[in-house]
């Protein structure tokens, strides 16, 4: 072991030497929130590698760089975070010590970390931001768990953000931002949960955490965000400006924000990140992971009991609205909101994505099914429930 940990290192100081440069003589890189790693059109590169700026936010009140130069990889992989395999030279993942903080800022320092970008002087992160991929991108665990090819729009379940912000130096000073002490920010941050993010949280106080949505299997659908605020660019530019901390520019009269910095770094590119969120496919099931037979007598009870709202081929009926009360659903997120409704949520993907619910209140599809059978009265006997399930995994 003691061998294997000094191969470790020296793989390690090899990789951050690579990634940084070891001439010592040259101007550093710019910081990575005053200028995009993207075209403005490359909604790839802009979901993957853009903080529109918001450094500011992480770096200069969060201390998010402190912190992290001093995580060793283990620590990052258990909040959630993940590791690009195709950014990392294989002999590195071979070798490289994962205990070691020096690891944490090599992959950093060659943008590996999914959704975390940062710039490296001397062995240690300068500054720090994150991107839409830290949320909405997670890995295939094909080299190990949370290291593997990077998943584009799965929501990245495993991700803790309430209990990483809470460990940063600058929690404290948020706190004083947001008008709470300390404690209760922590309390309320380390109460999420992986998989689950209040954004709202820091617009009234209030903490109701809602899962982590997938970005994928958006095309066709009129409102995408739970509570169908506008479209997918609306949401965009709410989270990169009001929960990224992005530089740039936010207004909706409903919520009474109105947020302008220059430059405007989000507008520009929002175009670009649409389409490439709408242009993600949601992930067919597996085969075998559900029973062909059962799930072809499922979709007749489907159209009997849920087509109404789940129609057509996207399933669901938006740009109309629902009250809470008309699916039984807790009314918190919707109350909190500028529509005070739901929108029906689309159901591609449905295996990839449980739990299940806006508030992830439902652990299983079973469970969705008996919800509903309930909540709407259906009357529906095991067997169609059953099939029903069944159906649901096969979206």
């Amino acid at each position: 072991m003691r061998h294997r940990h000094r191969f470790g290192a020296a793989v390690t100081a090899a990789l951050l030497a690579a990634a940084c440069g070891d001439d010592h003589d040259h101007d550093p890189p710019p910081p990575p929130g005053d200028v995009s790693p993207c075209a403005p059109g490359d909604g790839a590169c802009v979901f993957r590698h853009d903080t529109f700026g918001d450094e500011q936010l992480w770096t200069d009140v969060l201390g998010l760089h402190q912190l992290v130069s001093d995580l060793p990889p283990t620590a990052a992989l258990g909040v959630g975070l993940k590791v690009d395999a195709d950014a990392v030279p294989p002999d590195v993942l071979a070798g490289a010590d994962l205990a070691d903080p020096a690891t944490t800022v090599a992959l950093i320092a060659l943008d590996a970390v999914v959704g975390v970008r940062g710039q490296v002087v001397d062995g240690r992160v300068a500054r720090i931001g994150i991107t839409c991929a830290l949320c909405h991108s997670t890995v295939d665990d094909a080299v190990a768990p949370g290291i593997g090819h990077r998943r584009d729009g799965w929501p990245n379940r495993d991700l803790d953000p309430g209990a990483i912000i809470a460990l940063t130096p600058g929690l404290p000073t948020l706190a004083t931002q947001l008008g709470v002490d300390a404690a209760t920010a922590r309390a309320a941050l380390t109460s999420w949960g992986p998989g689950r993010y209040d954004a709202r949280f820091n617009q009234d106080r209030e903490s109701h955490p809602v899962l982590i949505p997938p970005a994928y299997g958006l095309r066709d659908v009129a409102l995408e965000t739970y509570t169908g605020e506008g479209p997918v660019s609306y949401w965009n530019a709410y989270v990169a400006v009001t929960q990224m901390g992005g530089h740039g520019d936010f207004k909706d009269e409903r919520l009474g924000l109105d947020i302008q910095q220059h430059p405007d770094r989000v507008t520009p590119v929002l175009p670009a990140l649409r389409d490439y969120q709408l242009a993600i496919d949601a992930p067919p099931p597996p085969a075998g992971s559900f029973d062909v037979d059962a799930a072809a007598r499922g979709a007749v009870v489907f159209s009997g009991a849920c087509a109404r709202c789940h129609a057509g081929p996207r399933f669901t009926d938006a740009p109309t609205l629902h009250a809470p009360a008309e699916t039984g659903m807790s009314p918190d997120e919707a109350r909190r909101s500028a529509t005070k409704a739901y929108r029906t949520t689309p159901l591609r993907g449905l295996w990839q994505r449980a739990p299940y619910f806006h508030d992830g209140s439902a652990a299983t599809l079973a469970d969705v099914v008996t919800h509903y059978d309930q909540a709407l009265g259906l009357a529906l006997t095991p067997a169609q429930r059953s099939d029903l399930e069944q159906y649901l995994r096969s979206l």
